[in-house]
């Protein structure tokens, strides 16, 4: 197994640190400035000057969509050959959507070119890949414990030519961004089918569309994430045409399976290049801070920090490419387990590095003059975002259950 980045990918890596060094970081404050500027004008909820200046440079650098394995429309990489570029992305939260590769447009767009008949991605997915549009994911509701997916109570319910909608949806990020003009909406078709996992339909929903209402914008540790942010929706007796369904009824949950794959690796990749930045950052305060008499980098308590942040990064690194080539070889869903490992363990080496990373920084840490309190808020974050710790371990766990059964019966499991 090789994973030693190919020419292509080492001029990505260089020209991307390039970028994020004479573009991105000088960027990050003036973004958050024209965020809160408008904030006190009365809409933080307007694109920033800022950021749409940064995606005009970074398509003009060729840094534009650099995601969607085995597609014409992506930069023709590998999930292998992102990860290392989705990891120098996740070191800002700039830095994603500048490049157009940010959640969850990343997941709606793979999901148009996987799904969508060619009038869908005529209509979304072009205008997605431009850049031209945002879009939102309506999965999660706010009545029923959604890390069960089958758990969901939104109805969608055929009426001549037409699906009705019903439900509230919470945490659809994006949704309170005024340039999110789609959702996927994931609802019931069939709440009586014999197998739970044919009740479900996942349709394509305007949000300009007559009885969709963005009731209010959630925050994340008291960030709004303005003008992105996460929403609270809902849709009442919301009609589309009966065209707008993905793959057809009951596909629901296939098409929720192929999406979260691909989004669970690239959370991961960002919240390595989350703790490298947090390591780095961690290291530089130690050296420059005295107490009691000598650098805080001389305290033996650091030195074991500082080795167990470098471990777990690669540790974490190393499995995420491990997954990324099984997906690469093998397909998402034979590389169930490998994602489902690597959503469990990325994101709790990201707080844990992003957290001792605080820690060295003292107040300072916590405070809004160091991009360390909004990074942990992020990573605690992700250990929820495309399932929680708990619903990962599960299927690990079962994962392994099988195998061993499978053994004791004389066959063979994948996975």
């Amino acid at each position: 197994m090789d994973f030693s980045y190919s020419p292509k990918v080492v001029d990505l890596q260089q020209r991307l640190t390039a970028f994020m060094d004479e573009h991105i970081y000088p960027a990050e404050a003036v973004y958050h400035a024209e965020v809160e500027a408008n904030r006190r004008a009365g809409n933080a909820w307007q694109p920033t000057r800022v950021m749409e200046d940064l995606k005009a440079k970074a398509r003009a650098a060729g840094l534009w969509n650099l995601f969607l394995p085995e597609s014409q429309y992506g930069a023709g990489l590998t999930n292998l050959e992102y990860a290392p570029l989705c990891e120098i992305m996740g070191r800002s939260h700039v830095a994603p959507e500048a490049f157009n590769c940010s959640a969850p447009d990343t997941g709606n767009m793979e999901t148009l070119v996987r799904y969508a008949t060619p009038e869908q991605q005529q209509r979304w997915l072009l205008p997605l890949l431009d850049g031209k549009i945002r879009s939102a994911f309506a999965m999660t509701e706010p009545a029923v414990a959604s890390s069960d997916a089958t758990n969901i109570e939104a109805r969608i319910e055929r009426v001549g030519d037409e699906y009705v909608i019903n439900g509230r949806k919470w945490w659809t990020s994006g949704a309170p961004d005024p340039r999110c003009e789609i959702l996927i909406f994931m609802g019931k078709t069939d709440p009586g089918h014999a197998s739970r996992h044919r009740q479900q339909s996942m349709i394509l929903v305007p949000m300009k569309t007559p009885g969709v209402t963005m009731e209010r914008p959630l925050s994340v540790f008291g960030y709004d994430h303005a003008p992105h942010g996460h929403g609270e929706v809902s849709f009442d007796n919301v009609r589309v045409p009966v065209a707008n369904v993905l793959l057809g009824e009951g596909r629901g949950f296939e098409i929720a399976q192929g999406r979260l794959g691909p989004g669970r690796i690239h959370h991961c990749m960002r919240s390595i290049g989350a703790a490298e930045r947090a390591l780095e950052l961690m290291v530089d305060r130690l050296q420059s801070r005295i107490a009691f008499g000598k650098a805080l980098s001389e305290q033996s308590i650091w030195h074991e920090r500082i080795a167990e942040s470098r471990c777990m990064i690669d540790q974490a690194r190393l499995l995420t490419l491990n997954a990324a080539h099984r997906m690469d070889t093998v397909g998402n869903k034979v590389a169930a387990a490998d994602i489902a490992m690597i959503k469990v363990v990325a994101p709790n080496m990201s707080c844990k590095v992003v957290d001792w990373a605080i820690q060295a920084h003292g107040g300072g840490g916590v405070s809004q003059d160091f991009w360390l309190a909004e990074a942990y808020a992020h990573q605690r974050t992700v250990r929820l975002v495309d399932g929680p710790d708990e619903v990962h371990r599960n299927a690990i766990a079962k994962i392994e259950l099988a195998k061993r059964a499978a053994v004791r019966k004389g066959l063979t499991v994948t996975g």
